[in-house]
């Protein structure tokens, strides 16, 4: 009953965003095989969560897609099969009308061999990476001298492939790496996730100054994804508090051309709202002339035209 009451309230608030119809791209999502995948071709570097493991496949997603009215998405190369590209690969080829791909880089690769594992992937669809700063080791940097990271993030601007940052556990303990980053290639395209994971709380307040200051680098963009990561616990479906206290300082600062939509499906299927809910939440907070870069217009200027296959 409680879903249901916020979809009414959802759908009576967007008297605008129902008024227009336009191309959605998803930016920020994952996909994982079924459990009887992963026992024929396609095995787990980790188990995913075991309620979501059958609900993640590319066709259940496309099933998720149609029905909130997003035409494609970029897969984002799960945890669950680590640096095994293959899924998402197939996913891609399977459906290149609908999937492009964020690799995972693997940061005990030389920076030889990551550079090279970057250039072969981006022949297979994969049109951005994604650094995981929990996955190098302790006290390692992701923009060291000589390392693997800052080979990649280098190269990637020669090849415009933008980088993506999750700073799961807080902006504030990376802040300073992604300066350096920054500072040292800023040419390459900087996309930060899911609000920076700025929660509604003090801690999230004070990484939240951090991330907005990082809207004076013309190559950064933040990706507007995860609403339920960043509600604390002040907030719920339908974020009215994370639209007013984080979507539109993020609006004023950066600007439409460098936010973008996001789901983080599968995860998003277990909260309030589901995955429509998400999206339509985000359109209901955009004008029409906003709408086009957040919705589709900024994932398409950084990741290339979706449903165009070059």
């Amino acid at each position: 009953m409680m879903r249901l009451l916020s979809l009414v309230y959802l759908v009576c608030a967007i008297p605008e965003a129902a008024a227009f119809s336009m191309k959605i791209i998803d930016s920020h999502l994952h996909v994982w095989a079924s459990e009887s995948e992963a026992e024929s071709n396609f095995p787990y570097d980790q188990p995913p969560p075991e309620s979501l493991q059958n609900n993640a496949t590319p066709e259940a997603l496309l099933e998720q897609m149609d029905k909130a009215g997003v035409d494609g998405a970029l897969i984002v190369q799960p945890i669950n099969h680590k640096y095994d590209h293959s899924y998402v690969a197939n996913a891609i080829k399977n459906y290149p009308h609908k999937f492009k791909g964020m690799l995972l880089h693997d940061p005990e690769l030389s920076p030889e061999m990551a550079v090279k594992r970057l250039e072969e992937l981006v022949l297979s669809g994969y049109v951005g990476v994604r650094f995981n700063p929990y996955l190098w080791n302790e006290g390692e940097l992701m923009s060291a001298d000589g390392g693997g990271g800052l080979a990649v993030y280098k190269r990637c601007a020669e090849l415009g492939c933008p980088v993506g940052v999750m700073c799961f556990k807080g902006l504030e303990l990376h802040y300073d790496d992604i300066l350096a980053l920054i500072e040292k290639s800023p040419g390459t395209q900087l996309v930060l996730d899911h609000l920076g994971f700025c929660a509604l709380n003090e801690k999230g307040d004070e990484a939240f100054k951090q991330l907005l200051a990082l809207s004076k680098y013309p190559n950064v963009s933040v990706k507007v994804s995860a609403l339920f990561r960043n509600t604390g616990s002040v907030d719920s479906f339908p974020y009215d508090k994370v639209k007013a206290e984080r979507f539109q300082p993020l609006l004023e600062a950066f600007g439409s051309g460098r936010l973008m939509v996001g789901s983080d499906f599968p995860y998003v299927l277990e909260t309030e709202g589901g995955y429509d809910g998400a999206m339509n939440t985000v359109k209901s907070w955009l004008d029409k002339d906003d709408a086009e870069a957040v919705l589709f217009g900024t994932a398409e200027r950084l990741f290339g035209k979706w449903g165009v296959l070059e």
